[in-house]
Order: structure tokens, then sequence, then C-alpha cells
């Protein structure tokens, strides 16, 4: 009978015990993968000749154009509002609609711009930093790998973002 309970002690500290010892075993690794596409050399480069170039530099420039139409359209309605007749106030109250509208429009074009150039950067320098990532996976010997997003806590120890964009940063671009 001793001997028995002494066996149930034991088989039920063996399997209270072997996650432990099986997570001991793993290395866990975290990453941002966007993110590590997103720093990189190539990515930073095309988000600036993307920012500079003529398509893009004349439809920010159309928004601030708007935005300083409207605010200067407001501050005038403030210092003249009392003054002006029915007409004189909706007229101006037309014009402020009109420029604030033109403003939003191009704000959603620059972000609907700037989501395109993401996804478009994304796609181009994904098969790299796929690579990437494999090659540090097996450097680094690592057996479990977890998204970044998708964690409450880690250590900083844990994440091989970096490790990732320095790798992508030797690869030559395209």
């Amino acid at each position: 009978m001793q001997k028995i309970k002494s066996l149930f002690v034991l088989l039920v500290a063996l399997i209270a015990f072997t996650p432990v010892m099986v997570a001991a075993a793993e290395k866990i690794a975290v990453i941002d993968f966007a993110g590590a596409i997103f720093a990189s050399d190539a990515a930073q480069q095309r988000a600036k000749d993307a920012s500079e170039g003529s398509d893009f530099v004349a439809l920010k420039a159309k928004y601030e154009g708007s935005a300083a139409d409207f605010q200067a359209l407001a501050k005038e309605a403030e210092s003249k509002r009392l003054t002006w007749s029915q007409e004189q106030a909706a007229d101006h109250q037309k014009k402020m609609e009109y420029a604030k509208a033109d403003a939003e429009l191009a704000g959603r074009k620059i972000k609907a711009e700037q989501q395109q150039l993401q996804q478009k950067i994304y796609q181009e320098l994904l098969p790299k930093a796929q690579e990437a990532l494999e090659m540090v996976i097996k450097e680094e010997g690592i057996t479990i790998l977890l998204k970044a997003e998708s964690l409450v806590m880690a250590s900083p120890e844990s994440n091989v973002t970096a490790k990732v964009v320095d790798r992508l940063n030797k690869k030559p671009s395209q």
C-alpha cells in the first residue's frame, strides 16, 4: 500500500511539473513583425520618397491651405459677427463650411494615400522580412514565436524585432 501511495505521489508530481520542464526547454521569443518591416531602412526610404513626391506634397499643401482658410474665416467671423446682417453671416458660414469640407476631404485623401503606401511597402518587403525572421529563428534557436500585439507583457530580452530589422537592413534592397 505504501508503494502505491508513493508511486501515486510521484506520478502526480511528474504530471504537475511536466509543463514547467517543457517550457524551460523551449526558447520563447516575441516579434512585432509589421513594426520590423516599417522600421527597416528600405521602408523608411520608400516612405520618405513618397512623402516628398509631387502628388503628396500638392495634397498636403491643399490640406494645409484649406485648414488655414477655415481658421482665417473663423477668426474673421469671431471679430465681425456682430456687425453682419443675417445674409452676410449665412454667406460667411457657407464659406467656412466649404473650407472645412475641403480640408476634411484632403485629410481623408492623405490618410488613404498613407494607408495604400503602407500596404505596398508591407507587401513588397514581406518576403525579405520572412526570410530574415527565419534566419533569426535558426540563429537564436527559437522554438516558440509570439506576436507582440497578442501579449500583455514580455521581457525586452525575448523581443527579436530589432534583430529582424538589423537582418533586413543587411539584405540588399531591390
